[in-house]
């Protein structure tokens, strides 16, 4: 004999029946908000894609009329070898200048600058090197001293009234190195230790004498009274830089 049991019924919170299989479930309408308890203080976002669209709009930023534009500024810009102080144009002339040694134009070098004298031991220091001699730092630090040694011989023999300062001496001696770098270009076709080389060394050197000592005695005051022992200074300076070609 089968034993009952009395099985109480269930009741659902929402007062559903699980029978009833076609009833449906009310959906909440949007926006939907749950109620608010002590533990939930954030407030629920509203996902109305409506309100939403409304509340986020964004303005277009309004630009003045004095306003200058992005490409505009470049245009006005000066050239990259104008804002580095390097002017090709005034090189140019004062190398002609150099390369005339009767006639040397002594007002293209009243402004001083040391990129035409960087160019010309570049070139020299090159030249050197397809000879199979490294001098790049030789012929830095000669210039060095050879513009410190003009610039003390030239200012013990003006006295108080010479107004030779180094960095003219360092642009004149530089400028003046183009015969050299001249040399250290024909050297390469001559042979090493013959009479040739020689000769050429000393035309070379006389021609660079005479026009280093011709641009100081015209840019420098008290020069003149003084012109044999500046040129005999000078002479030195540019044997010392043939040595290099020759030897």
């Amino acid at each position: 004999m089968a034993k009952e049991f009395n099985v109480p019924p269930v009741i659902f919170p929402g007062g559903g029946n699980p029978a009833a299989g076609n009833q449906r479930r009310r959906l909440p309408t949007p926006p939907f908000q749950p109620p608010k308890s002590a533990n939930n203080s954030i407030p629920f976002m509203s996902f109305d894609v409506g309100s939403a669209a409304a509340s986020t709009s964004f303005s277009t930023p309004q630009f003045g009329s004095s306003a200058v534009g992005i490409g505009s500024g470049f245009d006005d810009e000066p050239p990259l070898l104008e804002e580095l102080g390097i002017n090709t144009k005034q090189i140019w002339h004062k190398s002609i200048s150099i390369l005339n040694p009767i006639r040397v134009n002594a007002d293209l070098h009243e402004d001083a600058d040391l990129s035409g004298p960087f160019l010309f031991l570049m070139a020299f220091g090159l030249f050197q090197l397809l000879a199979g001699k490294l001098h790049f730092g030789i012929l830095l630090g000669w210039v060095t001293m050879a513009s410190l040694f003009l610039y003390v011989v030239f200012n013990m023999l003006a006295g108080r009234n010479g107004n030779l300062d180094v960095y003219r001496c360092l642009s004149l001696i530089g400028y003046c190195m183009l015969p050299m770098v001249l040399l250290s270009a024909v050297a390469l076709f001559l042979p090493q230790g013959g009479a040739g080389i020689f000769v050429m060394a000393g035309v070379f050197v006389i021609w660079s004498t005479r026009v280093c000592t011709r641009l100081l005695v015209e840019l420098a005051s008290c020069g003149d009274e003084h012109r044999g022992l500046i040129a005999y200074a000078c002479f030195l300076i540019y044997m010392l830089f043939s040595l290099l070609v020759i030897f």
